[in-house]
């Protein structure tokens, strides 16, 4: 099992200054983490002009491995992160690329998009995502190959039950992305009922690869 931490900056004048205080020590902790095989990938989270908002990390495990994982974050200890939301996650296996290599230099603006999907909360919810389900792999597996979803998964409850689904796609606008969102059998067929967008820039660092 994964854990997808989604943590808020928070909103005061001085975050940015704590975040950027910081952010030696959370590049140094989370580029070991990645290579010891703890930390799967790592995200910030950016409104669409740019501003940090907070930051997305798929640790793995489960509590445990959360809770150690967190108790040494400098995001975590320092102040920078107010709000920590974190959930079980099951990546997807699909083919997706490879990481890139960890020595190339980090981007200069924004890569990728970062999609929270929620579902709905009513009776009929987990139906309407297993009916949309076959529909919604088929759509996303040449995506993984080709590049446009750099990876995806279900967000699940504490009982194992997904609930919701996170990705990341190659999209540099948000209108881009909620284009590519429209056609998506998950949307079509109502199966995401509160939807998130973030901007974000794919750090390369020795991740282990995702599963295929």
């Amino acid at each position: 099992m994964t854990t997808a931490i989604i943590a808020f900056d928070g909103t005061d004048p001085d975050a940015p200054a704590r975040r950027a205080a910081a952010r030696d020590a959370h590049v140094a902790f989370i580029s070991a983490e990645a290579a010891a095989g703890r930390l799967l990938l790592g995200l910030p989270l950016h409104d669409e002009s740019g501003r940090s908002l907070g930051s997305l990390m798929l640790v793995a495990g489960e509590a445990a491995e959360r809770d150690a994982y967190l108790a040494a974050e400098p995001f975590a200890t320092n102040g920078v992160w107010q709000r920590v939301e974190p959930h079980p996650f099951r990546i997807a296996a699909l083919p997706y690329q490879p990481w890139p290599a960890p020595d190339q230099p980090p981007p200069t603006g924004r890569t990728h998009t970062v999609l929270v999907g929620w579902d709905g909360t009513d009776a009929g919810a987990a139906d309407r995502r297993m009916a949309a389900r076959p529909a919604h792999f088929a759509r996303v597996r040449p995506m993984a190959e080709d590049g446009t979803l750099l990876f995806g998964g279900a967000l699940l409850d504490e009982a194992g039950r997904m609930t919701g689904s996170l990705a990341a796609t190659c999209h540099t606008s948000h209108a881009a992305a909620r284009a590519w969102l429209a056609e998506d059998p998950y949307s079509t067929g109502d199966v995401w009922r509160d939807i998130s967008l973030y901007a974000t820039a794919f750090r390369a660092l020795p991740y282990p690869p995702l599963p295929r």
